[in-house]
């Protein structure tokens, strides 16, 4: 195979990497191909070269596994998680389920405060999608303050969760001490929870980033237990006016230069992006990311393409993220109507992924995607006949497109009425268009025609 690993022992290496790499056409990679309707060996490849990814670790007996890449159609990610305020173990299983039940394809928990670790494991007990984390939270809970943290600590809490059943991890292991100032006269600084961290330690400690230090051993827990990697944004910008500038991007080239070790180990790869970014500079970030990142697949949150409407930006972004999935982000990260507000509940994760759930449809639209096409196509076939019932069947979220028809139209006649409540039967245009005498018009055109020849 051509991606073989310049590793030079594959001692406990169990990743999806290695096995493609070898040649190997795995169970994994058999469901893979079943799902995204591809060939396993066309599945593989794009494994080999990292150009797709399977998060798929050892430990996850109850996963489904799945696929992110350029090959696949675009995915969502949910992000649930309590805080030390809010939320407990029951509410964060009930949110992963809800998260399943509308459609996300990876979740990730983000849990602070406390109870992080029996909250992890109630969730991977059930969760048939791929689970992510960010390690650093919960080895921020370990010690006093984040001065106290170093990488023997953080490198026992990602042995931890890869032995537990994490699929994979936020690592931000590209923010660098000298990428600090470039920060300085931001107007929002750093917004990653994980970037800020550790930019307060590196500032105490006068010392490069501990997740970059160790970065080696890493991966070699991630290549036992085949943990992918989710190579953090943590310089990624938090408003507009912060979008593409020096620290974003030389956060980026970091990643890349991570990528690359990384691949050298045969383990798998992704590359988390922005944040708010203006719809005129969509584009650019993926096709830079792409270059910079050797084409890993990019994972970004939104993008958001503008900061006023608190308490709506799972609209503002799923703008954004529509545009960045047209023209290559792999998966999405979805954002609740909460975004800067607090901590999502039950319905704003509903919400949060139904509005992620149209970008991606609509960007696979947009590259071509057959299958998406033709669930377009069934529906609107739906719509014409009146068939309300496989209408709502077809739809996104059968329950409310139902209520929305009925309300208005109470009577249980007029539920299957070839009208709706919008138009009524004398102004509904579907309607009259099916009562058009097609030969009848044929025939007048033809004469028009005639007409006009002989004028």
């Amino acid at each position: 195979m051509p991606y073989r690993s310049t590793f030079p022992s594959d001692v406990n290496c169990r990743t999806q990497m290695h096995l493609a790499r070898e040649g190997t056409i795995s169970p994994e990679m058999e469901r893979v191909a079943e799902r995204e309707g591809l060939t396993a060996e066309l599945i593989r490849d794009e494994v080999a070269r990292g150009r797709m990814i399977i998060p798929s670790n050892v430990h996850h007996s109850a996963l489904d596994p799945m696929a992110i890449g350029l090959k696949a159609g675009v995915k969502i990610n949910a992000n649930i998680g309590n805080s030390p305020t809010t939320s407990s173990l029951d509410e964060e299983v009930d949110k992963m389920r809800l998260s399943e039940r509308w459609g996300a394809d990876t979740v990730m928990d983000l849990s602070t405060g406390k109870g992080i670790v029996e909250t992890r494991q109630a969730i991977l007990d059930e969760a048939s999608v791929p689970i992510g984390t960010v390690p650093i939270y919960e080895a921020l809970e370990r010690v006093k303050a984040i001065e106290n943290l170093s990488a023997d600590l953080l490198l026992d809490v990602i042995d931890g969760q890869a032995r537990q059943g994490v699929d994979y991890m936020t690592i931000h292991a590209g923010v660098r001490l000298e990428h600090l100032p470039l920060c300085q006269n931001r107007v929002t600084g750093i917004v990653s929870r994980g970037g800020g961290i550790l930019a307060r330690w590196m500032v105490y400690h006068k010392t490069e980033n501990p997740l970059f230090g160790c970065f080696d051993d890493v991966l070699d827990i991630c290549r036992e237990h085949d943990v992918s990697l989710s190579l953090g944004d943590g310089l990624r910008p938090g408003s507009i006016a912060d979008a593409s500038d020096a620290a974003q991007f030389a956060e980026l080239r970091s990643l890349g230069e991570l990528t690359k070790r990384a691949w050298q180990r045969d383990v798998q790869v992704m590359i988390e992006g922005p944040g708010h970014v203006p719809m005129d500079q969509l584009e650019m970030n993926v096709r830079k990311q792409q270059e910079i990142c050797h084409e890993a697949p990019f994972y970004t949150l939104g993008p958001l393409v503008t900061d006023i409407a608190p308490g709506y930006d799972h609209i503002t972004s799923a703008i954004g993220a529509a545009i960045v999935g047209w023209h290559g982000t792999s998966m999405l990260c979805y954002v609740t109507p909460k975004e800067h507000l607090g901590l999502p509940n039950a319905e704003d994760v509903k919400q949060g992924l139904i509005a992620y759930r149209i970008a991606a449809h609509a960007a696979n639209l947009a590259r071509g995607n057959s299958k998406a096409a033709q669930d377009d196509r069934e529906l609107s076939k739906a719509r014409f006949d009146f068939d309300w019932k496989r209408q709502f069947a077809l739809s996104l979220d059968p329950e409310t497109a139902q209520s929305m028809h009925d309300e208005t139209l109470s009577d249980d006649y007029f539920k299957t009425a070839e009208f709706c409540s919008m138009c009524g039967p004398k102004y509904c245009p579907m309607h009259n268009f099916k009562d058009v005498d097609w030969g009848a018009v044929k025939a007048v055109v033809a004469e028009r025609k005639r007409e006009r020849l002989r004028a």
